[in-house]
């Protein structure tokens, strides 16, 4: 994750540009984020980021063992054209 990021998940549908450490916004009537908001941010999108990687792999993992009970692997799914990465 990048500052950018979280400056483009605090503020969706406002041009900004951030260079040098220095976040400008150009659309009109729009509060700057604080620092503190924008790390708070940047912190949350990294959680997010995790809890969605080990959803993805417990996603996996509970699609294996159904296909185990069913006496099936990824690779019979494979040479069946059934997907499985």
């Amino acid at each position: 994750m990048r500052i950018e990021d979280a400056i483009a998940s605090l503020l969706p549908d406002v041009e900004w540009h951030y260079t040098d450490g220095k976040l400008t916004i150009f659309t009109e009537n729009v509060t700057e984020p604080t620092k503190q908001e924008i790390l708070a941010e940047l912190n949350r999108l990294e959680v997010l980021e995790k809890q969605n990687k080990i959803d993805a792999e417990n996603k996996k993992a509970n699609a294996e063992a159904k296909l185990l009970a069913l006496g099936l692997t990824t690779d019979d799914l494979k040479a069946l054209g059934l997907g499985g990465n």
